[in-house]
């Protein structure tokens, strides 16, 4: 599930592209894969390193050791490593494009977070970030204290001026902005709401289940819906960046 649109975010082969928080892999993996970027993720959690490794052996074959680089199919370079958001293990201007999808809630140090990736982006290099829009994430917080009193879990919510404000002030240019993942609002509020018993409650287990359905099948009328319902529903607020002025 791509939360970035490349229509905003040119992908090109050849360029390179930090994955800040990848997680599972889902934007680093397809950055290699299907873009022919050089990509690098890197993330805290080694266990969903290893995921991310896993699906993208799925397009390559066997990788080698973690931490390790190799090359897929396209002959792109494909890199995973255990990192601290706050010290980046690359030299200044590392980067042609650098995304950070779901993770500025989730630092406590957020702004030194973004002077990070201010510094290892090339003058004029693009930057996408995303975070949980913020009418919908105060619901989830209504909801389920336990949604983000977890290890790791949500410490703030950024309304859109505010998460604006703090991209530019680091020497960005904000130049396009839109909602993501609309249907997946209602999943979250859905979990909340049965949050001590989500795993097996009927209606949160049929709702992931139309999710997983829309996403592999990917129907007309849903894909119309959603965009429909993002700049309003949308559970992510995405937002597209360029180092410097415009």
């Amino acid at each position: 599930m791509q939360t970035l649109d490349r229509n905003f975010f040119p992908m090109r082969p050849g360029q390179r592209v930090l994955d800040l928080g990848c997680g599972e892999g889902r934007h680093v993996i397809a950055a290699c894969a299907l873009d022919g970027m050089d990509a690098v993720g890197v993330d805290l959690s080694l266990k969903d390193l290893a995921t991310a490794r896993e699906r993208m052996a799925e397009f390559r074959g066997e990788l080698g050791e973690a931490g390790s680089e190799v090359r897929s199919e396209n002959s792109a370079m494909f890199l995973l490593l255990v990192g601290d958001a706050l010290r980046l293990p690359f030299e200044d201007a590392s980067f042609d494009a650098v995304i950070c999808s779901e993770v500025l809630e989730h630092i406590p140090d957020y702004r030194n977070a973004l002077a990070e990736i201010s510094r290892v982006l090339k003058p004029g290099g693009r930057f996408c970030a995303s975070v949980p829009r913020a009418w919908c994430e105060r619901i989830c917080w209504a909801l389920s204290r336990e949604y983000h009193q977890v290890p790791g879990g949500h410490l703030r919510i950024f309304d859109k001026g505010r998460l604006r404000f703090e991209i530019e002030k680091h020497g960005f240019s904000v130049y396009y902005e839109h909602g993501a993942h609309a249907l997946h609002s209602i999943y979250w509020w859905l979990q909340c709401l049965f949050w001590k018993s989500r795993e097996r409650n009927w209606l949160v287990r049929q709702y992931h289940r139309l999710l997983v359905w829309d996403m592999m099948s990917q129907p007309a009328f849903t894909r119309v819906l959603e965009r429909a319902l993002n700049p309003v529903l949308g559970k992510s607020v995405v937002m597209y960046s360029r180092k410097g002025s415009e």
